[in-house]
């Protein structure tokens, strides 16, 4: 719990601007010597943004935090409330609807951090303290919940308005989210009570303002921003405000027919070739056509045009974005056959399926998998560092012949400095062709298995090379065998671990951060200072790693988890080459 003296020096500091300490510390209402105590009882991520100079304080990069006085500036014409921390924004609105006769029109709460953030189809929605513009909008319509279908369409294209007024070029992935490209950057979330005859709508809104480094496939306000500085949170929040201010009563008096040809027009997926997900399984695939006047997507298929009412399914696009690639039509079955498991997924017109595993002593369930699946697979493609004879396998399970790809000297534009590729692991060049459908900035690419990792790629796409060290387990079973007091349970992690237990468990993770950070510095150095060096993390122990990193890196650095990188590399080798 941060309490009120937090939140004032927080909200001050937030437009990233220098402020002295001579003006800070009357604000906040402590004394100058007392501000770096303060501060030091800040959430860890915020607190690694301070940079201070001759009494001058400010942030490294702005945040989404306000102050009351604020927001009421900004909301004109809202009954705005600013709440610190909640269960979520929508919760508190709802229960006003509910106990309050409904008088929500209007009103307006904005939240820093949310316990239970939530967004379509029971996902929830994460972030950390600044990082997310989140608020929730109570709007009072004379229509039936039927027949406010369309008002998440409706509120998307609100906000993606607001940006571009702005000058970010956002678009909409139907029905509501917000995307740059095949990038997230914010969500909506309708829920509505109905009362007095009357339906209360209760419209949450997450933008995200500050890149989300632990969420894949996420974009920020900040990241995305193409034209000189990036808008304040507040800029935003009252542009978005603004655009709901004008367009709900429109909507409210027309309904969504009047919007639909702007909508299209900003619809990222129209036109293109689509499959629409269902709990994790492929409902219908097609041509997005349109949308329909009440929110419903249109697509052609090929038995015929259909009708996808808005919350049924998920939308995954086919083809890949920003790139012109032609439309797979092929089926394949890609393997990643690593020391200790197998992992298989199925691909289909560019779209992986579900990603299954099994321990080579039990691989019954991937030959039934082919005996579901199988017979439409026009190859099976896989990646191996198990040896031979788990590689044997495999192929008992599996009619097909299966395609074992190695090393290459060079592929997809990457080329390979291994002095033998022959000898260099499968694994380690798949997972750097992987990396690059999540940064085209050099990277150390980083596999967190029964071995770690940790290779160098340039930003014009030279592989230099990289370390191999011991995993976790590795390193404490050679400290059980080779010692004679250190065969005990591993402990947890601390800076200055005071019992053996912890002292091994912290020994091994400074090993592997310290592996990391080396050849993050040594690839920095031979690309140039102010050019970014991105960390791509993979395997079972990805997690924990980015958690121990020192929190100076990650604020400085691009830091992304991606799970099973090596198949990512398989379907970019079956895509291109």
């Amino acid at each position: 719990m941060m309490h009120p003296m937090h939140w004032k020096l927080l909200a001050r500091l937030a437009d990233g601007e220098a402020h002295h300490v001579r003006t800070l510390s009357p604000y906040v209402g402590v004394k100058p010597q007392q501000l770096n105590g303060l501060w030091q009882q800040m959430p860890t991520h915020v607190r690694g943004l301070l940079r201070q100079n001759d009494g001058y304080w400010r942030l490294v990069r702005p945040l989404a935090v306000f102050d009351e006085t604020g927001l009421q500036q900004l909301a004109v014409g809202f009954d705005a409330r600013l709440v610190h921390e909640c269960t979520s924004s929508n919760d508190l609105l709802l229960a006003d609807a509910r106990s309050e006769n409904a008088a929500v029109h209007r009103r307006l709460y904005v939240a820093h951090s949310q316990s239970k953030g939530r967004g379509r189809q029971g996902k929830s929605w994460q972030s950390r303290l600044g990082e997310c513009l989140m608020f929730s909008l109570g709007w009072t319509f004379d229509k039936t919940q039927a027949e406010l279908g369309p008002l998440a369409l409706v509120c998307a294209l609100a906000c993606q308005r607001a940006l571009q007024q702005q000058g970010l070029a956002a678009q909409i992935k139907w029905p509501n989210d917000l995307v740059v490209g095949g990038d997230k950057l914010g969500g909506i979330l309708i829920e509505t009570v109905r009362s007095g005859g009357r339906t209360h709508a209760v419209i949450g809104i997450g933008i995200n303002y500050v890149l989300p480094k632990q969420v894949e496939q996420a974009t920020s306000v900040q990241a995305a921003f193409q034209t000189g500085i990036a808008p304040s949170a507040a800029t935003v929040l009252q542009s978005v405000l603004q655009q709901l201010a004008q367009l709900l009563p429109q909507f409210a008096e027309s309904g969504f027919a009047p919007l639909l040809a702007e909508y299209q027009a900003v619809h990222r997926d129209q036109g293109r070739s689509v499959s629409l997900f269902k709990d994790g399984k492929v409902q219908f695939e097609g041509r997005a056509v349109g949308v329909t006047a009440q929110g419903a997507l249109k697509l052609q298929t090929a038995d015929g045009e259909r009708e996808v009412v808005n919350g049924e399914v998920s939308l995954r696009p086919k083809e890949k974005l920003q790139t012109t690639v032609a439309e797979a039509k092929t089926r394949y079955l890609l393997l990643d056959g690593g020391n200790s498991q197998l992992k298989w997924v199925w691909v289909e017109n560019g779209v992986l399926g579900p990603v299954e595993r099994a321990p080579y002593r039990e691989l019954a369930p991937l030959g039934e998998a082919w005996r579901q699946h199988g017979s439409a697979a026009d190859s099976i493609i896989g990646c191996a560092v198990c040896g031979e004879a788990k590689k044997a396998l495999v192929a008992a399970q599996l009619p097909k012949e299966i395609v074992w790809l190695p090393s290459m000297p060079q592929g997809l534009g990457v080329r390979n400095h291994y002095r033998n590729p022959a000898e260099h692991g499968a694994d380690r060049w798949f997972n750097a062709l992987g990396s690059r459908r999540f940064t085209q900035n050099a990277c150390v690419v980083v596999s967190c298995g029964t071995a770690v990792t940790v290779d160098a790629l340039t930003h014009d796409d030279h592989y230099l090379g990289g370390t191999i060290m011991p995993g976790f387990h590795l390193m404490k079973e050679a400290m059980a065998l080779k010692t004679a007091n250190l065969n005990r349970p591993i402990g947890k992690v601390y800076a200055f671990p005071t019992t053996t237990s912890n002292a091994l468990a912290s020994g091994m993770m400074d090993a592997v951060c310290g592996s990391i950070l080396l050849m993050h510095s040594r690839l920095q150095e031979k690309t140039g200072e102010g050019q970014p060096v991105d960390v791509v993390l993979t395997g079972g122990g990805a997690a924990k790693v980015a958690l121990n990193l020192p929190q100076s890196f990650i604020l400085d650095n691009t830091v992304k988890i991606v799970d099973n990188l090596v198949l990512y590399g398989l379907l970019n080798w079956v895509e291109q080459a």
